[in-house]
């Protein structure tokens, strides 16, 4: 019997259920950020501000980077070649707005990491280098809506139009992606 108390993530052979728990982290990710904002005037640049921050940054510079590359370089051009009709056409529509939105999020990040990088070095906590709640609410703004467009959208007709065989050939392309071998 699997032991139900563990949350497992799900594998490459599930590429669209990899993608949703992407977001999920992004999401645990996102409340770290958020959860920064008032940790850090009230007890400084402390331990458990330190691993937030590390913990956000390792996310956002390793992890995202592949989920846009997926969505990016396999994802979107897969359905690109799949979609017909209404898919297309609603396809058509949304790629630039992601695309877009990936870079603005990209954008976001940068300043986000260097307001983040003396947190996690423990650095004393002045205020001109605290966190930016502004940026902190537009880079999670951005992503949310980012996620539920594709959570609302493109997911669903990937599930809808993929066959088992371009499922496959989207995991194993994430799974390369990440240097893990089957």
């Amino acid at each position: 019997m699997p032991n139900a108390l563990i949350a497992t993530a799900p594998d490459f052979s599930q590429p669209i259920a990899v993608l949703k728990h992407c977001h999920d982290r992004i999401r645990k990710q996102l409340e770290t950020l958020q959860n920064l904002l008032g940790h850090v005037p009230q007890h400084g640049n402390d331990a458990q501000a330190q691993q937030a921050a590390h913990s956000v940054m390792r996310y956002f510079n390793q992890a995202a980077p592949h989920h846009h590359a997926d969505e990016e370089v396999d994802l979107l051009p897969m359905l690109t070649m799949t979609a017909s009709g209404e898919d297309a056409a609603l396809l058509q529509k949304l790629m630039p707005e992601i695309l877009a939105e990936h870079h603005q999020m990209d954008s976001l990040w940068q300043a986000l990491n260097l307001q983040l990088a003396p947190i996690a070095d423990g650095a004393p906590a002045m205020p001109a280098s605290q966190l930016s709640a502004q940026d902190v609410q537009q880079f999670s703004a951005i992503y949310s809506a980012h996620m539920e467009k594709e959570e609302t959208w493109i997911a669903p007709m990937a599930k809808r139009l993929f066959n088992a065989q371009q499922m496959q050939q989207l995991g194993s392309a994430m799974q390369q992606r990440r240097g893990i071998t089957p």
